[in-house]
C-alpha cells in the first residue's frame, strides 16, 4: 500500500501531493484527533477540491456510547486499566532511564563505560517491549471479549466506513489526539478496508505505525521521556515518526538524541517536519534524503546514517 508522509500542515502541501499523484478523488477524510472539532474541516476539504467525505469516526464513537452503554462502560473500564498500566511503566522507565544517563556521565574507561551503557539502554528496549506486549496483550482481550463486529450498532458503522472507503481514490488523516484517534481506527476496523493510497500527517501518521512513541522534550513541566503509548494500525512498520521534531525535541542535545535512537533500533526514527514530503509503503522503507536520527545522535540523511 502507498503511504505519504506529510510535514504539519500549518503552511499546508496536501493540495500540491494530491496534484502531483494525479488524484482525482473523491478522498476519504479522518478528523477524529480533533475530537469535538471533527467537523471543522472546510479548510481541508478545500484543499481537497471540495472532493471529500469525513469519515466522522469520533461522531461515530459518540453514538456508540450514546446507542450501546454495555460497550461505552467497557471501553471505560479498559481505557482506566490501560491508564494505570501507563503511569507504572512511566514510574519504571524514569529510573531506567535516569540509570542510562548517570551511566553516560560517569567518568573513567571508556569501554567499561561503553558496555554498562549498552546493557542499561537493553533494559529499556526491555522494558519498552514488555509494555506494548501488555497493552497489545490486554486491548485484544478486550476485543475478544466484546467483538464489535458482532454488535449491531458498530457494525453498521463499520460497513458505512468501509462502503465510504471503498469509493475513494485515497484516503487523508489528519492530526490531532493521537490515541484518541488510534482507538476510532481499531474500533471501526479502518485497517480492513484500505486499499487506495494514504495521505497522513502529525498524529495521523503516528497512527499508521506498529508502535506508537510519544514524545516532548520542550514541555512546560520540562523534558519528559519518551514513551511507548500502543500500536497504530501496524500499516508502517519500523518507523518511529516525529511530527514537530525541531519544535518538540532537543535535537541539539546529541547523547540524548543517541539514547533515544539506540533505544528503538532497528526503527528509523524519521523527523516530519514542515515541508516534508515522504512516499513509503508498508516495510518502512523511504528514500535516501529522508531526514533521522542516527544512533549517534545526529540529524542526518537516511543514506548517511
Amino acid at each position: 500500500m502507498k503511504v505519504i508522509l506529510l510535514g504539519p500542515q500549518r503552511r499546508p502541501t496536501l493540495d500540491s501531493v494530491v496534484r502531483t499523484l494525479g488524484l482525482d478523488g473523491p478522498f476519504a477524510t479522518i478528523t477524529a484527533g480533533w475530537q469535538e472539532r471533527e467537523p471543522g474541516d472546510r479548510e481541508l476539504s478545500a484543499r481537497l477540491g471540495d472532493r471529500d467525505v469525513n469519515l466522522s469516526l469520533y461522531r461515530r464513537w459518540l453514538d456508540v456510547q450514546e446507542r450501546d452503554p454495555d460497550f461505552a462502560a467497557a471501553d471505560r473500564r479498559l481505557r482506566g486499566v490501560l491508564a494505570e498500566m501507563q503511569d507504572i511503566y512511566l514510574l519504571r522507565l524514569d529510573y531506567a532511564l535516569r540509570a542510562v544517563y548517570a551511566v553516560r556521565r560517569r567518568n573513567g574507561d571508556d569501554q567499561l563505560r561503553a558496555g554498562a551503557m549498552a546493557e542499561a539502554i537493553a533494559a529499556v528496549r526491555e522494558l519498552d517491549a514488555a509494555h506494548l506486549h501488555r497493552v497489545s496483550e490486554i486491548s485484544g482481550e478486550f476485543y475478544q471479549a466484546w467483538q464489535p463486529h458482532g454488535r449491531p450498532v458498530i457494525a453498521g458503522h463499520r460497513d458505512e466506513v468501509s462502503r465510504l472507503v471503498g469509493d475513494t481514490a485515497a484516503l487523508v488523516v489528519a492530526g490531532g489526539h493521537v490515541g484518541v484517534l488510534a482507538d476510532v481506527l481499531h474500533l471501526f476496523n479502518v485497517a480492513a478496508v484500505m486499499r487506495s493510497p494514504v495521505i497522513a500527517w502529525s498524529a495521523g501518521a503516528m497512527a499508521l505505525t506498529d508502535r506508537i512513541v510519544l514524545f516532548h522534550d520542550r514541555a512546560p513541566y520540562g523534558p519528559g521521556h519518551p514513551e511507548v503509548y500502543g500500536s497504530g494500525l501496524s500499516v508502517l512498520r519500523n518507523l518511529v515518526l516525529l511530527p514537530h521534531a525541531r519544535a518538540r525535541l532537543l535535537l541539539e542535545d546529541a547523547p540524548r538524541m543517541a539514547v533515544f535512537a539506540r533505544r528503538f533500533a532497528p526503527a528509523r526514527c524519521i523527523l516530519l517536519e514542515t515541508g516534508t514530503r515522504i512516499d513509503t509503503d508498508g516495510d518502512g522503507s523511504c528514500p535516501p534524503d529522508v531526514r533521522v536520527l542516527a544512533e549517534d545522535g545526529r540529524v542526518t540523511s537516511l543514506e548517511a546514517a
